[in-house]
């Protein structure tokens, strides 16, 4: 077995080979650039080696420079992660003739099947079911807005080496075409050094379903079922189960078993992932093949614990693999929640910043039967910086059923504290208690068609409201009693808290009236005596209650006359008041906020790259006005309505902070 590798990759995928790597007594060799010089990888590893500059194509995917540092290190094998240099054939190649073991397949299977022009020719051959689209390469954007017109919109253009939602764009017409096209190339280009790109059609109303794969270099394969990846944004996953909801045993079978005889037919050996599009009558078609591990691999290895990463490495050691496909059941359920540095009530925009607290829930074993793992690459006090993919954790709970797994899933979701940046826990908390995910129809459109304006928070359930409005005003209570205590402010005499109050909250009002005694307190409201139970303190952020015998997690923040409370992916401003205050409030006018519609704001720290027009320029509803780049993905910002440019305050080049003025209008 190799006694040092080297990890070419950073953030929660180095951290993940690491804590395999460290089970199987193997040492391990962390890269880092300027900007991960504090990374938790680095810190992880036993020793590390910086490569570069912050930029990617000047550190991490510059193939000399990890190949110096191979050399530096003395490592025997290298495992690549995802993204990056895991799919490019040189790499492998220029590791092979150095001598050292790639902890991946070989280059001829990631050269068929890494590329995506060549393994869709490649299936097409081998008798599978491919999605119509043009293989060859496409020189320019007058071309590819020809080509889409001949498949027919929608198309989907991609980038060839792509992956991670990296270079993809769906266009619906002429201009979608022409503009996406080169925002995937640039794209491409930014974050593979490779801007081919190739257009196929887009299927609407389609499952992503992919089918895990692993073979060894003595011609076993087998398929390790599959993972449901519909929940989708910006053709992103953000939202990953194993097994799916939606197939059979019979579609499972005959995809798995297509899946690796793919893989067999390319010589492949090590982990890998076959995609396909399956529509609503199971029939699959082959998507791609991603010559790597996936950044989803954990919930496979929840419900077949199986370690996949291990594996990958004794594979590349040489070593047969020690299970046939009879010995791979399905057990329970396993679901993933990517947490991305992104705002969600500013369209899913990155976010970058300093973590003032990051406290994911506790890993292992549940009170309820469930696991928890949380997979990451920060820290609290870390930077999330803007040169690198926005993701910055993966939640992952397993149950014996996919309903306790979403439950487990909730609880964990509500429990995972993250302060200092914009997150979108709160939107796949709102996703998990969705009637739609909750049944499993789900489909790649389901985040388009179920928030078409975008995410502007959760509107709780009546009885979800009257819970927490009773935790709130039990913990209000627990917060006057301390206040009363404090030394010489009532001349050592407890202050009489009242048992009347009104909690106010998402706009609506609950008259509640309380009873206490050493161990919680009685609350009625809205007709009903709710027992609440918690050893919750002021100050505490996270509050943990019973609340009519059912568990009730809060996060918990300061306020005037009250708390913030997010729960479910609800963002709540929770006010408590003595019935007379109540009666007062009414009567104070709304606070309304500032009119900004004159001035386009940068949406998110970020770089210009490009400004489309000037001041004194008449623009239309929809044109585009200027493109921000941030963490590796080109926006382009456009006009709400009719105007007139009054004033450009930005230039391509400038670095911009979240809110900054780009330009105004008359």
């Amino acid at each position: 077995m190799f006694k040092k590798i080297l990890i070419a990759n950073r953030g929660e995928i180095a951290c993940r080979v690491i804590k395999t790597a460290r089970k199987m007594g193997i040492q391990t060799v962390a890269v880092y650039s300027d900007a991960d010089r504090n990374a938790l990888h680095v810190s992880m590893a036993d020793e590390a080696i910086h490569i570069g500059p912050p930029p990617a194509n000047q550190s991490y995917i510059v193939i000399d420079k990890i190949m110096a540092a191979i050399k530096e290190s003395g490592a025997e094998a290298v495992h690549p992660g995802y993204g990056f240099l895991s799919e490019n054939p040189k790499f492998a190649e220029a590791l092979e003739k150095a001598g050292v073991a790639f902890i991946g397949p070989p280059a001829k299977s990631i050269e068929a099947m890494g590329d995506k022009i060549t393994s869709k020719k490649i299936a097409q051959e081998a008798g599978v079911s491919t999605v119509p689209g043009y293989m060859g390469l496409i020189g320019d954007a007058e071309e590819a807005v020809k080509i889409s017109q001949e498949i027919g919109y929608p198309v989907m253009i991609k980038a060839s080496a792509g992956g991670g939602g990296k270079g993809m764009r769906i266009a619906w017409n002429d201009t979608e075409a022409r503009e996406g096209f080169q925002s995937s190339k640039n794209e491409a280009a930014n974050s593979f050094g490779d801007d081919r790109i190739f257009i196929e059609k887009f299927v609407t109303q389609p499952r992503h379903i992919e089918i895990q794969v692993l073979c060894d270099k003595h011609g076993n394969g087998v398929y390790l079922h599959e993972r449901e990846c519909s929940i989708q944004r910006r053709n992103q996953k953000v939202v990953e189960e194993a097994p799916s909801p939606f197939l059979d045993e019979a579609t499972r079978k005959a995809m798995g078993e297509q899946a690796v005889a793919l893989a067999k037919a390319v010589g492949y050996a090590s982990a890998g992932t076959v995609e396909f599009i399956v529509d609503g009558a199971r029939n699959f078609y082959f998507l791609e093949m991603n010559t790597r591990l996936q950044v989803e691999h954990p919930v496979t290895e929840l419900i077949t614990g199986v370690d996949l990463v291990e594996q990958m490495i004794r594979v590349a050691n040489g070593e047969a693999l020690p299970f046939k496909q009879e010995d791979l059941t399905i057990n329970g359920w396993a679901i993933e929640n990517r947490l991305y540095a992104e705002d969600p009530y500013r369209n899913f925009l990155p976010s970058i910043g300093r973590l003032s607290r990051y406290r994911p829930p506790v890993e292992g074993d549940t009170e309820t039967g469930g696991i928890v793992r949380n997979d990451t690459g920060v820290y609290e006090g870390g930077e999330i910086s803007m040169y690198y993919d926005p993701m910055i954790a993966k939640l992952c709970t397993w149950a014996p059923t996919r309903a306790q797994a979403i439950e487990e899933m909730r609880v964990a979701l509500d429990t995972f504290e993250v302060e200092g940046i914009g997150h979108n826990l709160p939107f796949v908390a709102a996703v998990m208690d969705h009637p739609r995910f909750v049944s499993g129809a789900i489909t790649t459109a389901f985040i388009a068609e179920e928030y078409p304006d975008g995410f502007s928070g959760v509107e709780l359930p009546r009885e979800a409201l009257v819970r927490v409005a009773a935790a709130a005003a039990a913990m209000h209570r627990v917060t006057e009693i301390r206040r009363s205590r404090i030394s010489g402010r009532m001349n050592n005499h407890e202050r009489h808290v009242g048992t009347d109050w009104v909690v106010t909250l998402q706009g609506q009002e609950f008259p509640v009236a309380m009873t206490a005694d050493r161990a919680g307190a009685d609350v009625t409201i809205e007709g009903k005596t709710l027992r609440i139970e918690s050893d919750w303190t002021p100050g505490d952020p996270l509050a943990r209650l019973t609340v009519g015998g059912a568990l009730l997690v809060l996060k918990v923040g300061k306020r005037t006359q009250g708390f913030r409370l997010r729960f479910r992916g609800a963002d709540l401003q929770v006010t408590i008041r003595t019935p007379r205050q109540a009666e007062l409030a009414r009567l104070m006018p709304e606070k309304l906020p500032p009119d900004t519609s004159k001035f386009l704001l940068c949406p998110m720290p970020g770089l210009i790259v490009k400004v489309n027009v000037a001041a004194g320029d008449e623009v239309q509803e929809g044109q585009a006005l200027c493109t921000v780049e941030a963490m590796k993905m080109e926006n382009i910002l456009r006009a709400e309505r009719k105007g007139i440019v009054k004033k450009v305050n930005a230039s391509a080049g400038d670095s911009l902070a979240v809110d900054e003025v780009i330009m105004e209008f008359e």
